[in-house]
């Protein structure tokens, strides 16, 4: 059969089966603190206030974490890390990093 890719079989005895019960368990999701957030944007403009026509303080280039303190609408309040200016960016260029989390 063309395509078909061919497994050994195994078989296990009782005796030498792993319990599943004995498995070690990740830590859960919940308990691990947030993923940062990331600019996937050539660039996106550090704002003084939560709007477009407000005051630019800053910029973030592609690929730059930070954490966001709160959200207003579609607004993120941020403060970078690296340069210490505080204000706000749009969301809509901004990604959340996630994390998969099997319990």
């Amino acid at each position: 059969m063309l395509g078909a890719l061919a497994l050994p079989m195994l078989s296990a005895t009782a005796a030498s089966a792993a319990p599943v019960a004995s498995a070690v368990r990740a830590s859960s999701c919940s308990s691990l603190p947030p993923l940062p957030y990331e600019v996937h944007a050539k660039a996106v403009t550090i704002r003084s206030k939560a709007t477009t026509k407000s005051t630019a303080v800053g910029v973030l280039y592609k690929s730059h974490r930070f954490s966001v303190a709160k959200k207003s609408g579609n607004w993120l309040y941020i403060t970078d890390k690296t340069t210490g200016v505080k204000g706000w960016v749009s969301g809509t260029y901004v990604f959340r990093d996630v994390r998969m989390c099997l319990d």
